[in-house]
């Protein structure tokens, strides 16, 4: 018996024939949509937390300002100089009286400083005083009174790890922006653009982008608990670890670059020899190069580095100061930043391989 093959063309122009008589007719059938908008589903209340960061940001925002740093260059086509903007930052109005609070890197290149209120208007800021070591500056912005509007000051002493923070700034010249986060450690240090560690600094996750220096660190009750000062990224941007120098160290510096200009540091009255030439030597403490004469080292007894015979007679080698060991100079300088000038502290010494203990009236350091 002779079996015929079914062409395969055939076969399948079979299959289509019926799948056309199955579904040809819902295929056929012109498909209709409802073109009425469906009704909005109500979002009921706003949980307490969105209130309260709701709260912050129309509280707070009104104080929180853009600063524009302006440089002069030289044209490239010209000997003409010409204005070009430096950088930007954030900062934060202080008090009623037109100051504002930003970081020193801010405005370090400065030679003409523009600052933007909250209602976009722009005005003239000049430099009143500095604290390079710090990160901190203040300027003078003459801004009507009705946009000058001061942050409460909370307090960093009883903060913990693990609350709520918000950061409001300028990142990437994006104003009024918010950021919220946790205290993610306290009591870090950073570097100063001057070398000098900055100590007691908050860390945070709340994002912190390029533009946010200088800007507020908020408590969840609106206070300010520190400036926003830096971030740790390989790749400049944010990257879950911000810095902010603690509102303590905030409200000791800035009342002074108010009054003076510049933060009065208490001293002894002695020129320090540099940490790597100390160390060159094998010492492990703070030698003293020169005392001023007629000044607190000097009335202390301490004795400078000096030659005797030809031979380099080593100084008195400070290694306590008021009861806490220093090693460097940055030791030293911190230690007694929680002193005032005329106030006498103790130190601990060696003299010849031998210790002793002397007290000192600090004096201002110029």
């Amino acid at each position: 018996m002779t079996v015929s093959r079914i062409n395969p063309f055939i076969l399948l122009l079979l299959v289509a024939v019926g799948l056309w008589l199955i579904f040809g007719d819902s295929i056929r059938r012109p498909v209709t949509y409802n073109a009425e908008p469906r009704a909005i589903t109500a979002r009921g209340d706003l949980a307490e937390d969105e209130k309260n960061t709701i709260e912050i940001f129309r509280n707070t925002s009104p104080s929180v300002v853009y600063i524009t740093s302006i440089a002069l260059r030289r044209s490239l086509f010209s000997l003409n100089a010409v204005e070009i903007p430096a950088g930007t930052g954030s900062g934060f109005v202080w008090d009623d009286e037109g100051r504002v609070v930003t970081n020193y890197h801010v405005i370090s290149d400065a030679n003409r400083i523009q600052v933007t209120m909250a209602d976009q208007s722009t005005h003239k800021a000049v430099l009143i005083g500095a604290e390079p070591d710090k990160d901190l500056a203040v300027l003078q912005v003459s801004a009507p009174e009705r946009l000058l509007r001061p942050i409460p000051i909370g307090a960093a002493g009883d903060l913990l790890v693990g609350q709520k923070v918000f950061a409001i700034g300028n990142p990437f010249g994006l104003d009024q922006t918010i950021t919220s986060g946790i205290i993610s450690a306290l009591n870090r240090e950073i570097t100063a653009i001057t070398g000098r560690t900055i100590r007691g600094v908050i860390q945070t996750d709340a994002a912190i982008n390029p533009g946010n220096s200088g800007g507020p660190l908020l408590d969840s009750a609106g206070r300010l608990i520190g400036v926003n000062t830096a971030i740790y990224s390989p790749s400049g941007a944010y990257a879950g670890i911000g810095f902010a120098v603690p509102v303590e160290e905030v409200n000791r510096v800035i009342p002074e670059l108010i009054r003076h200009g510049r933060l009065i540091k208490p001293g002894i009255g002695a020129t320090l020899v540099d940490e790597r030439v100390a160390r060159q030597l094998g010492i492990d403490g703070i030698l003293i190069r020169e005392v001023e004469p007629g000044g607190p080292a000097e009335r202390a007894g301490l004795q400078a580095t000096r030659q005797h015979l030809g031979e380099i007679v080593l100084g008195d080698i400070i290694v306590e100061v008021a009861g806490t060991r220093v090693h460097t100079y940055d030791d030293i300088r911190t230690v007694l930043e929680s002193f005032r000038v005329g106030d006498t502290v103790e130190l601990t010494c060696i003299r010849e391989g031998r210790s002793f203990t002397t007290s000192v009236e600090l004096t201002a350091v110029q």
